[in-house]
């Protein structure tokens, strides 16, 4: 699914006995977590996904702070707590299990503790929007990432896929489409300025 050149880099990748780590990076909608499943099923027991929506701030918090109607948007995310995760997966040792968030859209929380990481795990991909931002914390990410790979996809079909998203969460389809215009596309634009810092410009490809 993911293609034979695709296939190898991950497989040159993993050559050495270091842990890795991939980012896929992508403006909302690209397919990112659709890939992070593809790479997955590739890889098997040989990656583990941790993704950056784990690090979404509480509805709670985002209230309080005023950015509720901005969810999704870089300063709704804990950028420090992704940053030191990545940074004790980089180091993980051999006799400890390290806990990831994740984020769960049925309820639109993150869940703490939720993605068991095994240090004998040699790769681990994390998706997320900000990979790649040069400012922040998020400016200490690339670092940290062996190598990122940018998922790229049309952006009417990318449009209509966060619509759709939004309707099956409870969204009527007016609150939608605003939703998008309003939230998704703006950091879209942000994401798209960073894609020349990645180091593979992903497209999907026929099986």
């Amino acid at each position: 699914m993911i293609g034979r050149a695709y296939q190898a880099r991950l497989d040159a990748l993993l050559a050495s006995a270091k842990r890795k780590i991939l980012g896929l990076v992508g403006p909302p909608g690209s397919g990112k977590s659709t890939l992070t499943q593809a790479l997955l099923e590739y890889l098997g027991e040989r990656a583990v996904a941790v993704p950056m929506d784990g690090f979404h701030l509480a509805n709670v918090e985002l209230a309080r702070l005023g950015r509720a109607s901005r969810k999704g948007a870089e300063d709704t995310f804990d950028s420090a707590g992704y940053v030191a995760l990545l940074r004790r997966l980089k180091t993980q040792p051999m006799d400890e299990v390290i806990y990831a968030p994740e984020f769960r859209r049925e309820i639109e929380e993150p869940i703490a503790n939720a993605i068991p990481v095994q240090a004998s795990t040699p790769l681990i991909v994390t998706e997320g929007n900000y990979l790649l931002l040069d400012r922040g914390h998020w400016a200490k990410l690339r670092a940290l990432l062996d190598e990122v790979w940018y998922v790229e996809v049309d952006s009417d079909l990318r449009r209509q896929r966060l619509i759709d998203r939004h309707e099956q969460f409870g969204r009527s389809p007016q609150a939608a489409r605003e939703w998008v215009a309003r939230t998704d596309e703006p950091n879209a634009v942000l994401i798209e300025s960073t894609k020349a810092r990645a180091d593979v410009l992903f497209q999907w490809q026929e099986s």
